[in-house]
This record gives structure tokens, sequence and C-alpha cells, in this order.
């Protein structure tokens, strides 16, 4: 890859809003003023705390919520919340009446605690109910640094050296030399527990034998997203997740093929993936069609965003002359949309199942009101929805395959989508085969 094109990937790595996607996840935060009291029942601080969470809802969430529908989705979360037999019924069905009615219910809770308890469940509730179901919640401190080092595919209690027996920072050759003593003695056992630990082990291997990947992992705790082979004249790419590295590694796997083979066909194998990292598809795409073309539509709130991609086109992409995306019911969030976006724009040929049908955008918003001095809180908010290649909504739906796997006869498809006989011969074979992992 050109010097150009890393610098932006390393913008992209180190963009301090980090954006993600669920089955994904896309997240971003952004300055915000203090509430002002709308009401006079928002003087209670756990009132005010609610109703923050109700005010960034009808500002952020996806769908365009009427506050008679939010009245009543708030009483059956205080209902939930306390445990009642009858949902309340605010005064009025809109936010003065939500308020009066979180006002009454905190005067039957006698203790901070439990006040404390009831603003943290009501809101839990109501985000959880939200559509799509179970992907809107109330994060603390710690739970949203949890997630975001999952978006960045930082785990801080791995130790792959643990795996081989070795300290941190061992050479390469201490790592080969381990791996092989292991793999001596466990590859002919036949216990569950010995399998897992050779798998193990040659994971820790892949990873620490590689200048490069040993270098990120010892560095941050970052591991590999992609692996690769060559099968032919066809690069093979497996990609396990999307995260802030994985335009990075992709750029070295093919530079490296470009040097050291004839390739002029690639499978991306985005079975099981789980997704990540939303605007690396504006990165992605960029290399093949060039900077500030149209990538994708987020839909918000009844309108659509066009989100077009940043990066330059790279030359070294144009000996491949064919993709294959390859899905499964386990594909998801952005590896939905990435292969979606290929496919519409005829760029790529998707072969597999019918994808998951996570669709959604989700981002993080602040809490300023302060019910605990020991906490912050954060809501995570599905924002928006991603479209697919007929401008539908991914989400419940996923990405319908050009060559669907589930039926009779798809083998005699791939000679009409592709051309190349090492594509086809590729693809028949990995598609029978689990994704590579190592």
């Amino acid at each position: 890859m050109t010097e150009q094109i890393y610098s932006k990937i390393i913008v992209l790595a180190s963009v301090v809003a980090v954006m993600i996607c669920a089955g994904g996840y896309y997240l971003y935060r952004y300055a915000t003023t203090p509430p002002l009291y709308k009401t006079t029942e928002e003087s209670d601080v756990y009132v005010r705390f609610v109703m923050e969470g109700y005010d960034s809802i009808i500002k952020n969430y996806w769908m365009e919520t009427k506050e008679n529908d939010l009245a009543h989705h708030f009483a059956l979360s205080v209902q939930k919340a306390q445990s009642l037999t009858a949902v309340p019924v605010p005064s009025t069905s809109d936010r003065a009446g939500v308020s009066k009615m979180l006002h009454d219910a905190f005067t039957s809770a006698t203790t901070t605690e439990a006040k404390k308890h009831l603003a943290e469940d009501t809101l839990k509730v109501a985000l959880y109910n939200l559509n799509p179901i179970g992907r809107n919640a109330l994060y603390s401190r710690e739970e949203e640094t949890q997630m975001r080092q999952t978006v960045s595919n930082v785990n801080p209690s791995s130790d792959l050296y643990k795996s081989l027996g070795l300290a941190k920072g061992a050479s390469a050759d201490e790592v080969n030399a381990a791996y092989k003593e292991k793999e001596t003695v466990l590859k002919s056992a036949t216990t569950t527990e010995a399998k897992q630990e050779l798998a193990e082990a040659t994971h820790a291997q892949a990873v620490l034998a590689n200048p490069s990947t040993k270098t990120r992992y010892d560095d941050a705790k970052i591991e590999p997203t992609i692996w690769s082979k060559m099968m032919g004249k066809t690069l093979y790419l497996s990609l396990e997740k999307i995260a802030p590295t994985t335009l990075q590694e992709f750029g070295a796997i093919v530079e490296t093929a470009n040097t050291t083979s004839k390739a002029d066909s690639v499978i991306i194998d985005f079975r099981g993936n789980i997704g990540g990292a939303l605007d690396f598809l504006q990165y992605f795409l960029g290399l093949f069609v060039g900077k500030n073309q149209f990538a994708f539509d987020l839909f918000h709130q009844g309108a659509y965003d066009a989100q077009r991609t940043v990066t330059d086109k790279w030359d070294g992409l144009l000996r491949y002359k064919e993709i294959a995306f390859l899905t499964d019911q386990m594909t998801q969030s952005t590896a939905e949309l990435t292969a979606a976006t290929f496919k519409r724009l005829h760029l790529g040929v998707v072969v597999g199942e019918p994808t998951r049908g996570w669709g959604s955008v989700e981002n993080t918003y602040p809490l300023e009101t302060v019910i605990d001095p020991k906490e912050k809180y954060s809501l995570l908010l599905v924002h928006s929805l991603t479209l697919r290649d007929d401008n539908q909504p991914i989400e419940q739906h996923g990405v319908d395959p050009d060559i669907d796997t589930r039926k009779s006869g798809w083998e005699n498809k791939l000679s009409y989508y592709l051309r190349s006989p090492s594509l086809v011969r590729a693809v028949s074979k990995v598609v029978s085969e689990p994704p590579l992992r190592k």
C-alpha cells in the first residue's frame, strides 16, 4: 500500500470517536450541554436522570418516536422496575406527564440507594425494550470501556505467551520452539481439554511468530482479524471480525501476495464475522473505487444520510479482477453491509447463505446528570439502520447471496457468475470447510 493510504489507516485506527455496528458494533461521543429543568419535578436528580435519557431517545433513537407512545413505554418500564401489578398512568401523555409519573414513583423509594436503583432499572427496561429488542442499553463507565475494547479488538486479559509457557516478549524462535514442543505432546491426545489446549497454542504461535502481528499484540494486545492463504491464483482472506487494524492487515497481506504470487482473484470469507467498525467500509471501498464516491446510506428518523468513501483508489488491487464474498447466517453488521455494497456496485459476487440481519448502528450518548458520584452513565442507542443492495433495511432481513449454497445445484452457478477457473475451484472447496482461523 502507498504511504498515503497507510497514513489514513492510522487515522482510522486512532480516531477518538470510535464508530461501530452490532451482531455488530459503530460508536462515538460528543459534547452535550447540561440538561435544563424543563419541569419542576426534575429538581429531583433521579427524575432528571431518567428524563435526560427520555430526551436522548427522542433526539437520537433511529425511529421517530411520538411522545404519547414513549409516555406509555416509560409507564411500562416503571411498572417493571417497581414490580407493580398495574401499569402507572401518566397524568398527560407527554413529557410533562412522564416527569410527574416518575416523581410519584420515586416518592415510594425510601433510601438514596433505592432511588438510584429505581432510576437505573427504569432506564434499563425502557432501553432494552426499544426495537431492535436488546440492542439499546444503559452503560456504566466499566461497561462502556469493555465495549470499546471489544470494538478495538483489545482483550486485556489475553495472554498468548502463557498458552505456550513463555514469558511476555519471548522471541519468534522461542515461540516456534515452544509450540513444536507442545504440539509433539498434544497432537495425539484425544481429550477435549487437550484439543482445546493445542488449538490455543496453535493460535498463539500464529500470532506471535509473525513480526507484524506480534508487535501489535505486544504493544496493545491486539490480535489479528484476518487469516490468509493462496489457493492457485486466488488469494483467500478469512475475516473473523472488523477492527481498527483490519484495513492495515488487509493492505499488508495484499502487498505480500502481489510480490510473491500471481494472484488474480480474491475470496473474502465473512462467515461467522461479527462485524465491527462501520467506517471500515468507507475506507475499504475507496481502495477499489476512489475517494468521495457514494458508499451507503444510513437511515435515521425518516431521513437518509449518505456516506462516502474516504480513501484513494489503490493500484495494487487492479490485478484482482473478481471478488467472491462468502456469507452465512452468522455474518452480521459491517460484514453484511460490505457484502451488500459490493453486490450493489457489481464489484463482488456473494456466495453462501442469507446473512443474520443485524443492521443497526449503535452510538453512545453520555448522561450528564450524576446520581452516583463514583459512576458515569451513557446510553447505547440504535441511531441508524443500514440498507442492503435493494435499499431495504438489513435489520431482520439480512443480505441475500447471489448464489445460495443451501440450494441444490449451486455449484453450477459459479461459472455463470465467475470467470476465473481458480476462483471457481477455490470457492467450491472452501464453502465445504470452516473459515480459516489461524
